[in-house]
């Protein structure tokens, strides 16, 4: 009878732990789809709003039990919040849970907890010092995350070299962030040597995963011919991908390539619904564009109400999309914002007001706005005349290869 009950004991051991190395297993597969959605298009999102409202009592159950793996599962529903409420204070508890046990990844999102201050007040120096103990255990993501703690200096004294160091770490493992950190890096020669080379092989790395901010930046580096060879076509091809994950800066400039017909067949309707697509997201060149597409009454509809005789423009909208550009700061918007004051076209004439907004777009390099701001000191016009001013602005745009403000200067100098 003894043995017999010490065999059924025996039973329910193995049973135990068989279902245990089930629930494990079980979780280590979802902790791995969660994984690749995060290192290829660099979030996580997707995948928890379309896990979080099935998979919740499991996880619920499995946190409560001690598994680290459902505690960072169950931390990212609540900071995601789809089908269950957003509870970033809830998150914070859970990824601390499973953070203390070792957990990499989890310790990678209770850094990112603190670095924007969600669920807990912001604290860039622990942020750092979680991401650092999930990048010494190998974590891709936090290697990524530390490195670009380096480069802007949050939480810790800025140092390029290190920040190149650590994001070539998870560079090197695939992770597509990282790649495009990196490729940016050897772009603008920071932390590392200049090497156009090497910022296009790690920038199409990470495009080729799917992630949209490489897609742009390859999208711009087709563009300009920096360290490929220029092909238009090429570039509204990443453009087009960038896009179309609602990347705002891809959608505008693929706006402003159907405007122009570079890399692909001209349609100012097109044009019209990319600067749309990204004037919806507050780009500030896009609304700028738009404005101006309006003005000149090109891709639009007409809007019987408000459009000029003999078109399709609209100055109303024209006055308000450039107005939202300049008041992000776009140069373009401030310059064209300028030129409508100074026209009075769209808005009451105000020279005052033209020499306020050429002047906001002169001082970001702007060298059509320069040329105008130099012509109105010359001539006393919205500002008290003042010629060594205007001959300093001018000068500023010639030094830009403005060939009006070069002309300008050569009739001063006669």
């Amino acid at each position: 009878m003894k043995k017999r009950f010490l065999i059924l004991v025996c039973l329910v051991a193995v049973n135990s732990i068989a279902i245990a190395d089930d629930t494990q297993t079980r979780l280590k597969v979802m902790a791995d789809e969660r994984d690749s959605s995060l290192r290829h298009i660099g979030s996580s999102k997707p995948y928890f709003s379309k896990n979080c409202p099935k998979q919740f009592d499991f996880w619920t159950q499995s946190a409560q039990q001690g598994q680290p793996i459902a505690q960072n599962l169950l931390g990212g529903c609540y900071h995601d919040g789809t089908g269950i409420g957003k509870d970033d204070a809830q998150a914070v508890s859970w990824y601390r849970k499973a953070a203390e046990q070792g957990y990499a990844q989890a310790q990678a999102n209770l850094g990112s907890m603190y670095r924007d201050g969600n669920g807990v007040a912001k604290d860039e120096t622990q942020a750092v010092g979680w991401y650092r103990k999930a990048a010494e255990q190998g974590l891709a993501q936090a290697q990524a995350n530390l490195g670009s703690m380096y480069k802007d200096g949050k939480g810790v004294t800025k140092d390029e070299a290190q920040a190149v160091a650590w994001t070539r770490k998870a560079a090197e493992q695939g992770y597509a962030n990282a790649q495009s950190n990196l490729g940016s890096a050897y772009d603008n020669g920071t932390g590392v040597a200049r090497d156009e080379t090497q910022a296009v092989a790690w920038t199409r790395k990470a495009a080729e995963q799917g992630y949209a901010q490489a897609q742009f930046n390859l999208g711009t580096m087709y563009a300009e011919g920096r360290g490929v060879a220029k092909d238009e076509a090429q570039a509204v091809a990443w453009f087009r991908k960038a896009a179309e994950q609602d990347d705002a800066k891809a959608q505008a400039n693929l706006g402003i390539a159907y405007e122009n017909g570079r890399g692909v067949e001209k349609d100012e309707t097109q044009a019209v619904a990319w600067f749309r697509k990204a004037a919806e997201q507050g780009d500030a060149k896009a609304q700028a564009n738009l404005g101006k597409m309006y003005g000149d009454g090109t891709g639009v509809a007409r809007d019987e109400t408000q459009v000029v005789a003999g078109g399709a423009k609209d100055e109303n909208q024209t006055v308000a999309r450039t107005r939202k550009a300049a008041e992000q700061g776009y140069a373009g918007g401030q310059f064209n914002l300028g030129r409508m004051y100074a026209a009075g076209t769209g808005v009451a004439k105000d020279e005052a007001q033209a020499v306020a907004w050429f002047r906001k777009a002169a001082e970001q390099g702007d060298a059509e706005a320069q040329f105008n701001l130099g012509l109105m000191y010359i001539s006393g016009t919205g500002v008290t005349k003042d010629n060594a001013q205007g001959v300093e602005w001018l000068r500023k745009a010639a030094e830009q290869d403005y060939t009006p403000a070069q002309q300008a200067l050569n009739q001063l100098s006669q």
